[in-house]
């Protein structure tokens, strides 16, 4: 699942070597102590290329990635960014921080946006969409980009959930005007807290990493001191530490990608024998991270049955349900005013996508699982499986 499993003596090494280097932890300046070592830059430059992008900016969190690109796309208090109701809280946070509305669209059974609601909720202070790929998987791609795309509107992909999944055989998130990436420490790749920001678009990555970076240009003519500036910003910057232990992560990626893709695939293939299951629909062009493997029940009870038992036999579920509370919008009743709504206004606006996610379990791929181990989680998950769809 995640690059915490693969954490070792490399991203140990690599943080020695930083301080053998000169011990600079910050990203800018110092260069005479740094050995010519810029890691934070280094490490944008291998992602941009390992994402196939022109341009990467390397930032605090994924939260700051999100907000950060709404700030480039010249999004003001007032305009309307469109989202997802299932997505972490972040997404929200990083709109309602700039003093836009949030509007929400209710999900389908790949438990991401759909597009059949998307266009309805367009209007004229519509400035940026933001589908979410959670848990690994893309949203319909393709028939979101063309509705953008028809009204004039601007895509900022959150792929926090899903580096290395992709869309039509390229990296998921390359496709948007601009896309973000998380490396928290439940992501694929991991450095405690960081993110990202790509784009091909230069005046975004311009504006980007000028805002991330207290409104600095980076003029390469003078000194960082007398740095010329046009745009007030923020500080949402990565230190080197971070970078270090992000680039060593990097490098694992394929690995942690086809061990996902391998124990997914067994554990499917061992589910997908019983009678009557039905498993998160994975839109065609999709190539999945596989970092979670997500059962639709008939019914919220018989959902809540595999959890129970799940949970007796010291077995986990990821986000759903056990974190739902933090990824699903009709828990955010200190939102409500954000959403123009009352709670039961939202509740009711949600139900198409609550009668999908309270019927939905979440089971978390592990990268480390021994092959022994394996066999007996999933012979146990299958058995319980079986159980749950046999009771009334």
């Amino acid at each position: 699942m995640p690059g915490f499993e693969l954490i070792g003596d490399e991203e140990r090494e690599a943080v020695n070597k930083l301080f053998d280097d000169g011990a600079i932890l910050f990203a800018h300046g110092f260069d005479k102590l740094r050995n010519g070592r810029y890691h934070v830059r280094e490490f944008e430059a291998k992602f941009a290329k390992r994402m196939g992008v022109k341009y990467a900016q390397a930032v605090s969190s994924g939260t700051a990635a999100i907000k950060v690109a709404l700030i480039s796309m010249g999004v003001k208090p007032g305009d309307e960014i469109i989202t997802q109701a299932f997505t972490f809280i972040a997404t929200l946070e990083a709109i309602i921080d700039i003093g836009a509305k949030p509007v929400l669209v209710n999900i389908d059974k790949s438990l991401n946006m759909d597009p059949n609601e998307l266009e309805s909720l367009i209007t004229n202070k519509t400035k940026v969409i933001i589908p979410v790929h959670m848990l690994g998987v893309s949203c319909e791609q393709d028939k979101i980009l063309q509705i953008a795309k028809r009204h004039n509107i601007f895509v900022l992909d959150d792929s926090c959930e899903a580096l290395g999944a992709e869309w039509g055989g390229r990296p998921l998130g390359i496709s948007s005007d601009i896309s973000t990436w998380s490396f928290d420490h439940g992501k694929t790749i991991v450095c405690g807290e960081g993110g990202m920001i790509t784009t091909n678009n230069k005046e975004l990555y311009l504006l980007a990493r000028e805002y991330h970076d207290h409104g600095h240009m980076n003029n390469k003519e003078l000194p960082r001191g007398k740095d010329t500036h046009r745009i007030y910003g923020f500080n949402y910057r990565m230190t080197e530490i971070q970078a270090v232990i992000a680039s060593v992560q990097l490098d694992k990626i394929d690995y942690i990608v086809n061990k996902n893709r391998e124990h997914y695939a067994y554990l499917h293939s061992e589910l997908s024998s019983i009678d009557g299951i039905e498993f998160r629909k994975i839109p065609s062009k999709c190539s999945s991270l596989c970092d979670t493997l997500i059962i639709i029940f008939a019914s919220k009870s018989k959902a809540n049955n595999l959890v129970s038992k799940l949970a007796q036999n010291k077995l986990s579920t990821k986000n759903m349900p056990d974190a739902i509370e933090w990824h699903f919008a009709k828990y955010w009743d200190h939102m409500l005013e954000e959403f123009q709504m009352s709670k039961d206004e939202l509740h009711k606006y949600l139900t198409p996508s609550s009668k999908i996610i309270e019927r939905s379990v979440a089971l978390p791929i592990m990268v480390t699982i021994e092959p022994l181990e394996l066999k007996k989680q999933v012979a146990k998950i299958r058995d319980l499986v079986k159980i749950v769809m046999k009771e009334e």
